[in-house]
């Protein structure tokens, strides 16, 4: 089935890819905002092309929310190869070391990685696209510069073994639930250090960002199947609500006059107070019709700002 080009048009939701391996992650943004024909879109936080599943990919109106998503708890299934270090701690890096790993048990592996649960701190890997005066320090890294970088705050709330294979190079199968900043890379790494063995990622799959998981993303082979068939339509199916990424926010309904005040960037007085754990929590706001206004913060329980507002004629996905 043919269909005609299409020109680029305003796309308004979130569309969730499950990213196939060896792809970046700009390449696979890019070639979905082709296949929706959308002017506007980004994704929200990167996987390394060594890695797969969700990427969600906001378009129009979501844009103006991503920073939510980016700031959401991440969720990895992922295999570790003791006994052998590469310099990019990923197995697309050179080896750089190898160690006998046959030795390691369960045991001490399970004892070392609770040291890793809770809040803790990280050092970045050389190889990632964290900024240094203005350019990724993974290329310096390819010049073989080794920048000095400050440990960042990060927490793990999930840290466990799926299984695991002994050797001279062994398999260690784990799932990780951690919050925005963690790399993976960094884990397995610091986990070979504290053995004493090395240790790189060989496979990474990332099943869940927030609220979204890997059941209901698919690939990019999949919606280009159904695109041949329906066209631009399979696209639109596919889409999920503006809001989506926020159900788990609290949620405050203002009457179309205070609407209108709020969408002008103007502070409003809520009619009842409204009671959270902490002032400034943030919530979702909506008019009288349900339609989805953006995100604001509460403060002394009865004043609602405006924080990120979005264009309530486009929101209705």
């Amino acid at each position: 089935m043919s269909h005609q080009k299409q020109n680029p048009r305003m796309v308004d939701g979130i569309f969730l890819l499950n990213k196939s391996r060896g792809v970046s992650s700009n390449h696979a943004l890019q070639r979905v905002k082709h296949l929706f024909a959308a002017k506007k879109a980004g994704h929200t936080g990167i996987l390394d092309p060594l890695a797969t599943g969700v990427l969600p990919v906001c378009f129009g109106e979501a844009t103006k929310l991503s920073r939510y998503l980016l700031n959401s708890e991440k969720g990895y299934h992922s295999i570790f190869k003791l006994g052998v270090e590469t310099d990019t701690a990923d197995s697309e890096g050179r080896i750089i070391s190898t160690y006998d790993a046959s030795s390691i048990t369960e045991g001490l592996i399970r004892e070392t990685m609770d040291q890793f649960l809770g809040n803790t701190t990280q050092i970045p890997p050389m190889y990632s696209a964290l900024k240094y005066n203005g350019q990724p320090l993974y290329k310096y890294a390819r010049k073989g510069l080794d920048i000095n970088r400050q440990p960042r705050p990060i927490k793990v709330y999930e840290y466990k073994i799926m299984s695991f294979r002994s050797g001279v190079a062994a398999d260690l199968e784990v799932k990780i639930r951690c919050s925005k900043g963690t790399y993976v890379r960094g884990l397995a790494s610091d986990l070979g250090q504290l053995l004493r063995c090395g240790a790189h990622v060989s496979k990474l799959h990332r099943f869940a960002v927030g609220p979204f998981s890997d059941e209901i993303s698919i690939s990019l082979a999949e919606l280009r199947d159904s695109y041949s068939q329906k066209g631009i339509t399979a696209c639109d199916e596919r889409l999920l609500p503006v809001d989506y990424a926020l159900n788990t926010m609290p949620q405050v309904t203002i009457d179309n006059k205070t609407a209108a005040r709020l969408q002008k960037g103007q502070s409003v007085l809520l009619s009842k107070g409204f009671n959270l754990e902490g002032e400034g929590d943030i919530v979702r706001v909506f008019d009288n019709n349900l339609t989805f206004l953006g995100v604001g913060s509460v403060r002394d329980s009865r004043v609602l700002v405006p924080k990120r507002l979005v264009a309530a004629k486009n929101i209705g996905n």
